[in-house]
């Protein structure tokens, strides 16, 4: 994970008012380097795939996720079964990806850093 992804960690999501406009696809394609490589990006949505060894550390670190979501009020989708958790993360009101997407993302690059996960398919 690049550098400015631990600026992205620090930073903290922004509430969304009025009309919120997605970023540019030169904007997105900037911020993409800066997550893990594991995060796919499939317009208007970013997705990453966390492999976990069992079903108790998938919900875990489910909880975690939505622990830290209500702290920043910014919510992925999240889907998980035995030994995984899929997050997705887009802004709805902007009907496209923003700034905070990037930010929940390298958040949840941290939780997966310390957590116990393996390296998961794409």
């Amino acid at each position: 994970m690049a550098e400015v992804a631990n600026e992205l960690f620090r930073e903290r999501c922004q509430a969304c008012h009025g009309q919120v406009a997605p970023l540019s696809d030169l904007e997105v394609q900037s911020l993409l380097p800066q997550l893990h490589s594991e995060w796919v990006l499939r317009q208007p949505v970013l997705r990453r795939r966390l492999t976990t060894q069992n079903f108790a550390i998938a919900f875990a670190m489910a909880t975690e996720v939505a622990l830290l979501a209500e702290r920043e009020g910014h919510h992925p989708d999240m889907r998980l079964g035995w030994g995984y958790l899929e997050i997705e993360l887009t802004t709805h009101q902007a009907g496209g990806l923003t700034r905070n997407d990037f930010v929940m993302a390298a958040k949840v690059d941290r939780l997966a850093k310390r957590g116990e996960i393996a390296p998961g398919p794409g």
